[in-house]
Order: C-alpha cells, then sequence, then structure tokens
C-alpha cells in the first residue's frame, strides 16, 4: 500500500505524487525481501494529484514485473471509473462493517463489476463484541463470539467481500477463521442485522 503519510498519532495526509509513490514501492520490495507485490493498494487519492499522475507511476511499475495488480482504498464509484481508465483495478479497500454500511453503493459496484471488495473495520474494533452490545446475545444464541458474527455476516453478505480483521495472537486468528464455518438462516441473519443498528 502506498499515498499515505504519517505526521504523528492519527495524523495521515494523502500524497500521490509519483516520484513519492515509486519510493514507496522500492522500499516496500526491500523491506518484503520480494521482486514483486501481488496486489498493491492506493491507500487514498490525493486530491492535489491527478489520479491518472499517481496511478500512471503505478502502471509503469506493473509493466516492469514489480506489481502484479491494482487496488484502491477509500473510493467512490465514480472514483473507480476515472481509475480504471489508467490502470486495471482489480479490489477495493474501504470502511465497512455490519454496523457501518455507508459504502454499500460501492459493494455493489465492486459485485457488479467482479472486484474484490476488502472491508477494513470488520468487527468495528470491539464497538460490536462489548458486553451487552448489539450482538452480544445473538453470539450467545448461536455459540459464536461476536467477532465471529461479525466477519461471518461480511462473507454471508457478499460473494466479493474478503475481511482484513486484525489479530496479535493465534487462538485469536483461528476463531476469526471459524467464521468461516458461521451458518445462519436468512432470518437469523435478518434479525442480527436488526440488532446491529440499535
Amino acid at each position: 500500500m502506498g499515498g499515505l503519510t504519517r505526521s504523528g498519532p492519527n495524523q495521515w495526509a494523502p500524497v500521490g505524487r509519483p516520484e513519492y509513490l515509486h519510493q514507496q514501492v522500492e522500499l516496500s520490495l526491500r523491506r518484503l525481501k520480494v521482486e514483486r507485490i501481488d496486489l498493491w493498494q492506493l491507500h487514498r487519492i490525493d486530491p492535489k494529484v491527478p489520479v491518472e499522475e499517481s496511478l500512471g507511476v503505478i502502471k509503469d511499475l506493473q509493466k516492469q514485473g514489480k506489481i502484479r495488480h491494482i487496488g484502491l482504498s477509500e473510493v467512490s464509484p465514480e472514483e473507480i471509473d476515472r481509475a480504471k481508465k489508467t490502470v486495471p483495478i482489480v479490489s477495493v479497500q474501504n470502511l465497512y462493517n455490519l454496523s457501518d454500511r455507508q459504502h454499500e453503493k460501492v459493494l455493489q459496484y465492486c459485485e457488479k463489476h467482479n472486484l474484490g471488495f476488502i472491508p477494513w473495520f470488520p468487527v468495528a474494533a470491539g464497538k460490536l463484541a462489548r458486553t451487552g452490545g448489539p450482538l452480544d446475545a445473538a453470539a450467545k444464541r448461536h455459540d459464536n463470539t461476536v467477532a465471529q458474527l461479525s466477519i461471518a455476516w461480511l462473507l454471508h453478505h457478499s460473494p466479493v467481500a474478503l475481511p482484513i480483521p486484525g489479530t496479535s495472537s493465534v487462538d485469536h486468528l483461528e476463531e476469526n477463521i471459524n467464521s468461516a464455518a458461521v451458518s445462519l438462516s436468512a432470518d437469523e441473519w435478518k434479525a442480527i442485522e436488526n440488532d446491529a443498528k440499535s
């Protein structure tokens, strides 16, 4: 990923200058000790730089074999259309979870155009998981954790969704993986959606 600078805690600014993005890709290759990045995502479109310029250098790096696929993050359908005029786009990573569906139109666009949709913040950083929270009772009813229900809902909700929950332990990783095995009826999923809104 590239396209952001961090000047301090919670202080992020988009930077889409071609020379900066080129440098970020080269540094990523060096840090990762690989010759090619399989999926590189423009983390934010810089309003000060035309996206055609930002992605032009990425297209060149793709031609050189340093990047295999290109994605975008925090974009609208219109921005995806504009970016696709410069390079093929394979994925979109936007904030999206059971309780925050502001990017539903982007998800629908990804479904229509067969793009991977990577919902970040899929469990709302524990907001959905708090004791007594909107999904606590549903999780207990179904013998799952709230995190599992949140991830399973995303997988159920769209065939192009690829959630990226964070974790710092193997146990938590295994719990997240087990989300794929959660199987509920359409009525049960609807009830969970309603619980998440409350």
